[in-house]
């Protein structure tokens, strides 16, 4: 996926864009992340590069084909998004959630078959929901219901998986078990993840790349040890802070001041 001299405003009569001009590219089977801060972008990207808003110029390419051109049917077999709040009847049960994400394959009254059923097992079964599957969503925790969004983005079958803030209102124990989930689906089965992400240090320790946003632009793109210095902190961030690399922690920003 690349995108090429992308920019956007949530309203075309106004001159202030939310995106500026941005070219990058997202590699095949790896895992990327965008950080950055409040109000930097990192979601509205996500939502032109998933065709949720329309850009005011430049495009956003896949698979050689600008997604604008792709028909929604045809993009959800490509690629599936978990957002970043998700609502359902609190009386739906775990697999029947799953199962909306065969909708992608199917017409309005079409009837459940041996795929659909294949794949809603499989996703069930990566997410280690198997277990769970008669219960209600109203009976599951934070992090199991979070897994819940993501056996449904699983069961589309895509290549590409898209997850805006999948660890926003989750404690730390459900955020490290979505993201080691995140690298167990990209190492397994070769998903191509694209994320957002808060915590700095956490998409050091679950990226391959990351993007780094300020004011609507990529201010860098690259390996994460390459990207993360105290230099960007302050100049992205406003923030001092000390880089450390430690045995099992690997490198580690801690924020010193401002």
């Amino acid at each position: 996926m690349d995108i090429k001299q992308l920019s956007f405003s949530y309203d075309l009569r106004k001159e202030q864009l939310q995106l500026q001009e941005i070219n990058c590219g997202f590699q095949h089977g790896k895992i990327t992340t965008i950080i950055g801060p409040n109000g930097c972008g990192k979601s509205t990207l996500l939502g032109v590069m998933s065709q949720n808003y329309k850009p005011r110029s430049g495009e956003v390419i896949l698979d050689g084909k600008a997604i604008a051109s792709y028909k929604p049917k045809e993009l959800a077999q490509k690629l599936a998004v978990v957002h970043q709040q998700n609502e359902a009847p609190p009386d739906l049960t775990v697999e029947k959630l799953t199962s909306f994400g065969r909708m992608a394959y199917k017409g309005l009254f079409s009837a459940h078959g041996k795929d659909d059923e294949q794949a809603v097992e499989w996703a069930l079964s990566c997410t280690n929901l198997l277990e769970k599957r008669e219960a209600t969503l109203d009976q599951l925790s934070g992090g199991e219901k979070q897994r819940v969004w993501i056996a449904m983005a699983l069961a589309q079958q895509t290549q590409i998986l898209f997850l805006d803030e999948p660890t926003t209102f989750l404690d730390i124990y459900y955020q490290i078990e979505v993201l080691e989930l995140v690298r167990s689906l990209n190492a397994s089965h070769g998903l191509t993840i694209i994320m957002v992400l808060h915590d700095i240090n956490q998409a050091i320790r679950y990226s391959d790349e990351i993007v780094v946003m300020k004011s609507g632009r990529v201010h860098l793109q690259g390996a994460p040890r390459d990207v993360i210095t105290e230099q960007t902190i302050q100049s992205v961030y406003g923030v001092r802070s000390v880089i450390r690399e430690d045995e099992e922690a690997g490198l580690t920003v801690l924020p010193v001041g401002i």
